[in-house]
């Protein structure tokens, strides 16, 4: 299994930036895909995640702001997020259960400037 993500980066609060994550060696179209973050000296939390079926979840201090969505021909889930601020500094993972294991991307860094 392997899960890679990419899209992070340097933005001003306000600004606009786009994950992706694409898996391979799962049967994608079945699976949960879930996107944690990782900010310095705290714990890994999970930001969002969405269904087989397209049921989406959100951290409370992402709703309105966040939207996760899937593309099972490419196998690829994407985190589109809007109006960043600097409080979303962290290293974000793309995570997916598969046969009772969890499965980490690579994280990507995402840092929002106040």
């Amino acid at each position: 299994v392997q899960l890679q993500a990419c899209g992070g980066g340097l933005v001003q609060a306000g600004g606009s930036l786009r994950l992706s994550c694409k898996a391979s060696g799962i049967v994608f179209s079945i699976n949960t895909m879930n996107w944690y973050r990782q900010a310095p000296g705290k714990q890994r939390d999970l930001v969002a995640n969405i269904t087989s079926g397209g049921s989406t979840n959100y951290a409370d201090s992402v709703k309105g702001r966040f939207t996760i969505t899937r593309d099972n021909v490419k196998r690829t889930a994407i985190l589109q997020m809007h109006n960043l601020e600097p409080e979303d500094t962290a290293v974000y993972y793309c995570n997916v259960p598969w046969r009772g294991r969890h499965y980490w991307g690579r994280g990507t860094l995402v840092t929002v400037s106040s």
